[in-house]
């Protein structure tokens, strides 16, 4: 089996190794807080949010205190973002949800709700839930143009992808690219599934705008490498391998670039860092 061939088989089988570490790499609910844009955070959610951090168990009984006393949107929300934190999405989930529901008229504040429920559906593995939870986060104009509509659109499309719907991925990839083109994992995953869509070019400028924006990372460098081998161009694929093995703290990521590296024949180990606080040792 050719180099390329055998890359292309790797690739395609199920969600890649890169794809797994733009997944795990995503900014959980606690990280992104749904007012994030808002001129002026609330100042009792943001002190939960920094409780939740520190400590989530603390924080858990500050917020059913807090819904004890009135119970609304930000009280379930801060519930939310602590749960999160100690990485029970399900529970997470159904505290945004339950705040999106109780926003009443406020539509704005509703649709960030069921956004953040969508994002910790995902990070649970509900792909059903997160489906619906982002539908409805999406739906109409309630949600704001820009980064966190951006962000919603980026959850769905990695929710459509698990679903094995590139083509609905694609248009929300799209979106996502529209509104929220800082994200250098908009552009990543966006090349991820181009190269998966059989769309050579389109994954070549992508990762392209990747790398523009997140050289350093090693999710990049390997995606980068996995586009170069399927366009023939064997000296950057292997250039960009080495760099996601040195630089990988995902250790699936690392073991891909190796394995990867072992088809070109690369098996050198990956030299040690240097450690630049030290003077060089005179002669």
């Amino acid at each position: 089996m050719s180099l390329t061939l055998a890359i292309a088989v790797f690739a395609a089988q199920g969600v890649s190794p890169e794809v797994e570490a733009v997944m795990g790499r995503r900014k959980a609910p606690a990280e992104r807080r749904i007012r994030q844009d808002a001129p002026v955070l609330d100042p009792a959610l943001d002190e939960c949010a920094d409780l939740a951090r520190r400590d989530p168990a603390a924080a858990i009984i500050s917020a059913r205190q807090w819904i004890a006393r009135t119970d609304g949107p930000l009280a379930r929300q801060c519930l939310g973002l602590a749960h999160a934190q100690r990485l029970d999405w399900a529970a997470a989930a159904l505290d945004f949800r339950e705040g999106a529901r109780l926003a009443g008229g406020d539509a704005t504040a509703a649709a960030r709700l069921w956004a953040q429920a969508g994002n910790a559906s995902l990070a649970g593995g509900d792909m059903a839930s997160a489906l619906s939870a982002l539908d409805t986060a999406l739906a109409g104009t309630a949600l704001p143009e820009g980064l966190e509509r951006g962000e919603a659109s980026l959850d769905r499309a990695r929710v459509r992808v698990a679903m094995k719907d590139e083509a609905g991925a694609r248009t929300d990839l799209d979106a996502a690219i529209r509104l929220a083109p800082q994200d250098p994992l908009v552009w990543l995953l966006s090349a991820t599934l181009a190269r998966r869509m059989n769309d050579l070019p389109l994954a070549k400028r992508h990762i392209a705008e990747a790398a523009a924006r997140a050289d350093d990372d090693a999710s990049v460098a390997l995606e980068q490498g996995v586009i170069a081998a399927l366009d023939h161009d064997d000296a950057g694929a292997i250039a960009a391998f080495r760099k996601a093995r040195s630089r990988g703290t995902n250790p699936d990521v690392v073991a891909a670039a190796e394995r990867y590296l072992a088809q070109f024949g690369d098996t050198a180990p990956a030299a040690a860092p240097v450690d630049t606080t030290k003077p060089p040792q005179s002669r």
